[in-house]
């Protein structure tokens, strides 16, 4: 008998942005096609457990836990630290998303899971890589040890590329709109 277990995924979800771009709105809360953003990004983790969102407490998403970085605003770095602070010690993948992700769906965490999983050597994490070939920071999966090791005690206002640039990544190509993430007015129009 075999004591293997599949690894057990968890997700953070960042948030707490300002949305400078957008006017200060929430941008978490806009809608495309009658579902709020963050509604889409929690829908896309699937059975992932915990759901960890990282930023101001919603109404309507019970399903979750919340969290904030400390202090509020001081980057996606700390919001990272601070969901993984909340996720439990026997969680082996950690799903890493932004919340204003309009194309991201549940066959892109399956697919950047399989990409983790199957790569080989074994890589910290798999990213998700635009049309132009720019890597997704804030669209993949890694494993829980990569990101304890990785995101520094003070990691106020560091940046995600300075943070996991150097660990090993399984760049995983976008389909047609999975990349899409809202920061303009107009990325809200289909």
């Amino acid at each position: 008998m075999s004591d293997a277990r599949a690894p057990r995924l968890a997700g953070v979800v960042l948030a707490g942005g300002a949305a400078r771009r957008m006017g200060g709105v929430d941008k978490a809360m806009l809608r495309v096609g009658g579902v709020p953003l963050l509604r889409r990004v929690i829908t896309a983790l699937g059975d992932a457990d915990p759901v960890v969102v990282v930023g101001p407490r919603r109404a309507g998403f019970d399903d979750v836990r919340w969290t904030r970085e400390d202090p509020a605003g001081s980057g996606p770095v700390a919001a990272l630290s601070a969901g993984l602070f909340v996720l439990a010690a026997d969680v082996d993948i950690v799903a890493v998303l932004a919340a204003d992700l309009a194309g991201v769906t549940s066959s892109t965490i399956t697919r950047l899971c399989h990409a983790l999983h199957t790569s080989s050597p074994p890589a910290d994490g798999a990213l998700l890589v635009d049309e132009h070939g720019r890597r997704q920071w804030l669209v993949g999966v890694w494993r829980s040890r990569a990101l304890y090791t990785a995101v520094p005690a003070d990691s106020r206002n560091a940046s995600v590329r300075g943070t996991l640039g150097t660990s090993s990544i399984v760049e995983v190509p976008a389909l047609a709109g999975e990349a899409h993430d809202v920061d303009r007015p107009d990325d809200l129009r289909p």
